[in-house]
């Protein structure tokens, strides 16, 4: 397939129960498709060696993840924010802020049934890329975290895929989404555009973190 580049940047969100395929799917999209893939569980599990998922962690990780994200959006690099965008304010300030930076926004849900879900996020393996950051929740914890979710209604951008369906039939989902919003063609062109390396996360007095642990490569 084609590498494909954005005729305009845009950012991608993500909705759905943990297991569904978020940041497998993000990853993957983000490796044929020309956009910076921020991931809040590598980037997480990078600053602190045991995370405790409390206020003030989540608080670094966001703040981390909105200043990087707007730094590639006002340099016209499109973003898969791979956060699981849980509620309607959380996706309402990420909307602002592609608005803010002439990007389209665009949510992409992942639809499976909670015990599917929940089975697949028992059966995560460490030594996979994919699941090396990624939180594994007990019963409890899981629907603690489904029930804060709300649904994204009439009038949010949003794309809706299976969470059971095969890559391929997700990305041309969502890449026939994106087309529709007239911000991706498929260019086989070389494109200008220079994909970020390493870069400094870790801005000052953003509270506790392991001051050894600073770098990250996005990819």
């Amino acid at each position: 397939m084609a590498k494909i580049y954005p005729s305009k940047p845009f950012l991608l969100l993500f909705y759905g129960y943990p297991g569904a395929g978020k940041t497998y799917f993000a990853r993957q999209f983000c490796e044929n498709v020309q956009a910076a893939h921020l991931q809040a569980d590598r980037i997480r599990g990078e600053l602190f060696e045991s995370p405790r998922y409390d206020k003030q962690e989540n608080d670094i990780v966001t703040q981390l993840m909105d200043y990087m994200t707007e730094e590639f959006l006002s340099a016209g690099l499109s973003v898969a924010y791979d956060v699981n965008a849980l509620r309607s304010g959380q996706r309402r300030a990420l909307f602002d802020m592609a608005y803010r930076n002439h990007t389209t926004p665009v949510l992409v849900w992942f639809q499976m049934d909670p015990d599917t879900a929940f089975a697949r996020n028992q059966k995560r393996d460490r030594r996979r890329a994919d699941d090396k950051y990624a939180a594994q929740w007990d019963r409890s914890t899981f629907e603690q975290v489904v029930g804060h979710m709300q649904n994204p209604k009439q009038g949010e951008n949003f794309a809706v895929v299976s969470g059971k369906h095969l890559f391929n039939m997700q990305q041309s989902a969502v890449v026939s989404k994106l087309r529709e919003l007239g911000v991706m063609t498929s260019d086989e062109a070389a494109s200008r555009t220079i994909k970020p390396g390493m870069v400094n996360l870790v801005p000052n007095n953003v509270g506790r973190v392991d001051m050894t642990r600073r770098n990250i490569r996005i990819r």
